[in-house]
């Protein structure tokens, strides 16, 4: 019932993530396949004119970290079998970092450094996660080779990211860098379920 339960939370809390933020790119002061391209995820979430459904974006940020963390909490850290302690401390800064980042737009300058500390907790922190989960569990089957590979997908797309800021093409390294800790919340959900 718990595998269920934390299942359920973590498979709405993606799948309500990737909805938001479709629904905020429809809404944003550009195309949606330019929205996609050339406009960070933190844009959809700045409350001005360019994104009227800012708040929608946000909500969605704070959900997956909380989702997070409660699907860890609740059940998944049952199934580790090693490196409790840091893999608990990592998912408080991962899910700390997307609710940090949803409460505290970027855009800014009084509050951006605080929206990018959160960003980076959210997504390095997220894929070290990622790869620490797929070292801790029992056996090596394939959701943890799925892990690993998100995980590590997603450390060389933040890297990337970190090395192209302000290139035009920089905010599709960040969704690639993002959307790795949302799949990997999707299939954990289903696994869950499943079990």
């Amino acid at each position: 019932m718990k595998s269920k339960v934390a299942g359920i939370v973590l498979l709405l809390g993606s799948l309500y993530y990737i909805v938001a933020e479709a629904v905020c790119a429809t809404f944003f002061n550009d195309s949606f396949s330019s929205t996609y391209l050339f406009h960070t995820i933190s844009e959809l979430g700045i409350p001005n004119l360019n994104s009227p459904l800012f708040w929608l974006m946000n909500s969605a940020f704070i959900l997956v970290g909380l989702t997070l963390i409660f699907g860890y909490f609740y059940r998944l850290k049952d199934l580790i079998v090693k490196n409790k302690t840091i893999l608990s401390i990592f998912v408080l800064i991962t899910g700390l970092g997307v609710i940090i980042v949803g409460m505290i737009h970027g855009g800014n300058p009084l509050t951006s450094g605080y929206h990018t500390l959160g960003a980076v907790m959210a997504i390095l922190g997220g894929n070290v996660l990622l790869i620490l989960i797929s070292k801790s569990i029992d056996s090596f089957g394939p959701y943890q080779k799925i892990t690993m590979v998100l995980g590590i997908f997603g450390l060389i797309a933040f890297w990337i990211m970190f090395f192209i800021i302000g290139n035009l093409y920089m905010p599709v390294f960040e969704r690639l860098s993002v959307y790795t800790l949302i799949i990997w919340s999707f299939i954990t959900g289903l696994f869950l379920v499943k079990s």
